[in-house]
C-alpha cells in the first residue's frame, strides 16, 4: 500500500536535506512536479503544525528544528547499544567493506546503522533504505532468528520478484537456503539483489531484538572472500559477547 500524502511530506523532508536552503511554493511544486494546490495545502498544513517555517518573510519554507526532535526522541526510546555501534566500525575496519547492522521491517530488513567502505569502489547505502528478506543474505541472517510458524506467515506476505539469475523465488528454494546456511556456519549472497555485490552475514540478537549484520561489497573483491569475511564477523561477535545480551551464535537454523 502507497499512501500518497505519507509518501509527499518524506519526499518533501527528503528535498529540503538536499537543497539546504528555503524553497517557495512555486520551488516545491516546480522542483517535486506536484500541484499548486496541493503543494499549498501540505506546505499549509506542516507550518500549521510547527514542521515548516519562513526564515525570512516570502523567503520560502524551511524545517523547523522540531524534526530533529521528534527523531532524536523517538531513537532514544530504543537506541542501539554502543557495543553494537563499536563492533560494526571494527568489523568495517578490519574487512575494508562496508558493515551493516539491519533490522526487520515487514518482508524487508531495512538499515539502521551503517559504516561505509573507505574503497573508491565501494557498496554505498544509507540508514533507512531496505532489501528485501529473502533475497539478501543480511535479510535471511534475520530470518534465520525465526521459528518455522513465523518465517511462514512472513512468506505470505512476499512476492518473491526475481532481481537477478541468482535471486530466491520460492519458499522451497529459500528454506533450503537457510538450511545450507545453517551448515555453513553464516549467511551468503552474490548479487542477489543488487548487480556486483556479494555479501556475508550472521545473525545478530541484542536482547528481543532481531538483528543482524552484514558486509558487503563488489562481487570481485569480495565473492571469493566470503569464508574470511565471515570469520571476520564471527570473531568481532565474539569480542562483544560481555556486552550484547545475549550472546550471538553463529547460525540458528529450524
Amino acid at each position: 500500500m502507497h499512501v500518497k500524502q505519507a509518501a509527499n511530506v518524506l519526499e518533501l523532508l527528503e528535498y529540503f536535506s538536499q537543497r539546504k536552503r528555503p524553497a517557495t511554493l512555486a520551488e516545491i511544486s516546480d522542483d517535486l512536479g506536484w500541484p499548486r494546490s496541493s503543494t499549498f495545502n501540505l506546505v499549509g498544513t506542516l507550518a500549521d503544525k510547527g514542521f515548516l517555517y519562513e526564515p525570512r518573510i516570502r523567503g520560502g519554507y524551511y524545517p523547523t528544528p522540531r524534526w530533529l526532535t521528534l527523531a532524536q526522541a523517538v531513537a532514544d526510546a530504543e537506541p542501539l547499544p554502543e557495543a553494537v555501534l563499536l563492533l560494526a566500525s571494527e568489523i568495517a575496519e578490519e574487512s575494508g567493506e562496508t558493515t551493516v547492522v539491519a533490522a526487520p521491517a515487514g518482508a524487508h530488513a531495512i538499515f539502521i546503522h551503517v559504516e561505509v567502505s573507505k574503497h573508491a569502489i565501494r557498496y554505498f547505502t544509507q540508514v533507512g533504505d531496505r532489501i528485501p528478506l529473502y533475497a539478501s543474505s543480511v535479510g535471511r541472517a534475520i530470518l534465520a532468528q525465526y521459528d518455522a510458524e513465523e518465517r511462514q506467515a512472513l512468506y505470505r506476505r512476499m512476492q518473491f520478484e526475481r532481481f537477478s539469475d541468482t535471486t530466491l523465488t520460492s519458499i522451497d528454494a529459500l528454506e533450503a537456503e537457510l538450511r545450507r546456511a545453517a551448515e555453513r556456519g553464516y549467511h551468503q549472497s552474490n548479487a542477489e539483489f543488487q548487480p556486483d555485490l556479494a555479501g556475508v552475514s550472521l545473525p545478530l540478537p541484542v536482547g528481543p531484538r532481531r538483528l543482524s549484520i552484514v558486509v558487503a561489497g563488489p562481487v570481485s573483491r569480495c565473492l571469493g572472500r566470503r569464508p574470511q569475511l565471515a570469520d571476520i564477523i564471527r570473531r568481532g561477535i565474539r569480542r562483544f559477547d560481555d556486552t550484547l545480551t545475549p550472546a550471538v551464535p553463529a547460525v540458528r537454523g529450524d
